[in-house]
């Protein structure tokens, strides 16, 4: 049985390299399993995957002060109101909310969501009822029936009372609990240590980060090729580990020329304090350890948004790259771009993950629910297929928590523009990535050994998909 959502398909032009026939990602299927019949990376693609761990950030930390508890006690999600009433089952949801919305004089007349008409069609299947209540939860940002919304979530809280069971249930349970946030104004509590720690386990059991790290890198490289000056302008810098292999790089291409010298402007929010610190600690060491000349400055995004490219250095003789997600046309618009035009760079990477895919510049809540459904069970069905020998249950719950939870909750209530028109009307242009850059991923994957992640050019964008899933995609422009 499958749950009726439309298999996506971007571009029915889209030729994935696997031979493994498109379902639904959402159909109630167990995820492939490793296999071990993949030959091993060659030792050139060994010398080519080589990525500097920063394996001393434990001890940067505590030099920062930032100490880690060995035995946190971590309560990220509210436990459902006990003082609630127990809801009747979900079949008769319809007319019992029918009931208490007429007491609230609030849409006396409701009609079961699956008799309107419904592109994905309908979500009445018994053991998907959830699915159903989330769409109708997202609703009610959009017609402000908030009291009414406050009815759903005490339901769906009672539905979903934990992050369990199968990837798409799960996704379902992180994006209640973010328009939850929205709904009550709550804020999210930030984790430093579990939310470093998470990431860094993340990258070591998907290809996902590295994928993103070569592929955006080598798309720097190849622009500025040549100068021992760069200068780069990080919209996303999350925790900086993808700077690290790009140093290796410079210093390896330059070692019978000049010294190198690369120039970070990042742009992050307000509260990163200990992030920056962090950041800039491990990669200036790691810099100065290969002999590179390295600065990075940071910008907060608010007085990015006030004046532009004027809050950022830019120095005679560097070559300049800019690294975006669709997040900062979110936070700040698409007027900085024509400013970009000014600033002349060499080339503009854009990295898209599951966020960016889910119809940016859409203003629909609803839309942003069922595509945020889609994608983010895709990504949790694809974490379940890597080998957690090593890692275990507690971890995956971890990357959940503190990697993908963040992302559900700036997707679930972003606004911003389509960024890719809005680079378009700027007058950008998409180029080719090269084919080192797909060798790279190639190899990636190779070493990954999980059979269900393949490499796939759409046009001149570069995507990582799980089966005919994109989970992220770079792509480099000019103006």
């Amino acid at each position: 049985m499958k749950v009726p959502f439309p298999a996506y398909n971007p571009n029915p032009n889209l030729k994935p390299a696997s031979a493994y026939e498109p379902k639904s990602v959402l159909d109630l299927r167990g995820s492939p399993s490793p296999v071990a019949d993949l030959k091993p990376a060659s030792i050139l693609e060994d010398h080519v995957l080589i990525t500097p761990q920063l394996d001393d950030w434990d001890s940067l930390m505590r030099d920062l002060g930032l100490h880690d508890d060995p035995n946190p006690v971590s309560k990220p999600f509210p436990q459902p109101d006990p003082t609630l009433p127990d809801f009747p089952p979900a079949n008769s949801f319809d007319e019992s909310a029918q009931f208490v919305a007429s007491d609230f004089g609030l849409l006396p007349d409701i009609q079961p969501y699956t008799q309107n008409p419904n592109p994905i069609g309908s979500l009445t299947d018994v053991g998907f009822d959830y699915v159903d209540e989330l769409i109708r939860l997202a609703e009610c940002f959009e017609t402000n029936s908030i009291q009414l919304g406050q009815v759903i979530l005490a339901r769906l809280n009672q539905r979903l009372r934990s992050p369990s069971g199968k990837p798409l249930q799960r996704a379902a349970f992180y994006f209640k609990e973010a328009l939850q946030s929205l709904l009550t104004g709550s804020t999210q509590n930030s984790e430093i240590i579990q939310t470093i720690k998470a990431h860094k386990t993340f990258s070591s059991i998907s290809p996902i980060p590295m994928f993103s790290s070569f592929t955006a890198n080598q798309a720097v490289l190849d622009a500025v090729d040549g100068s021992t000056h760069v200068h780069v302008v990080d919209f996303d810098i999350g925790l900086g580990g993808h700077w690290a292999s790009f140093i290796r790089e410079l210093s390896e291409k330059s070692e019978n020329s000049r010294r190198p010298a690369l120039r970070i402007s990042a742009l992050v929010p307000e509260d990163y304090a200990a992030q920056t610190r962090l950041i800039s600690e491990s990669l200036t060491q790691f810099a100065r350890e290969l002999s590179i000349g390295f600065e990075i400055d940071f910008i907060a995004i608010r007085t990015f948004e006030y004046l532009s490219f004027k809050s950022i250095k830019f120095l005679e003789g560097e070559k300049v790259a800019v690294l975006l997600s669709p997040a900062i046309f979110r936070q700040v618009g698409s007027g900085f771009l024509n400013d970009l035009r000014r600033v002349a760079p060499q080339v503009v990477v854009v990295q898209v993950d599951g966020e960016g895919q889910m119809g940016f510049g859409t203003a629909s809540y609803r839309q942003a629910v069922i595509e945020g459904l889609e994608v983010y069970s895709t990504l949790l069905e694809s974490l379940e297929a890597a080998n957690f020998s090593n890692c275990g249950g507690e971890w995956m719950r971890k990357i959940e928590e503190f990697v993908v939870y963040p992302k559900i909750v700036e997707a679930a209530g972003r606004r911003g523009a389509a960024w890719r028109e809005a680079m378009v009307a700027a007058g950008m242009r998409q180029v080719g990535m090269s084919q080192f850059a797909e060798f790279q991923a190639e190899c990636l994957l190779r070493r990954v050994q999980v059979r269900g992640f393949h490499v796939v050019k759409r046009q001149a964008e570069m995507l990582l998909c799980w089966h005919d899933r994109p989970l992220v995609a770079t792509s480099a422009w000019r103006f």
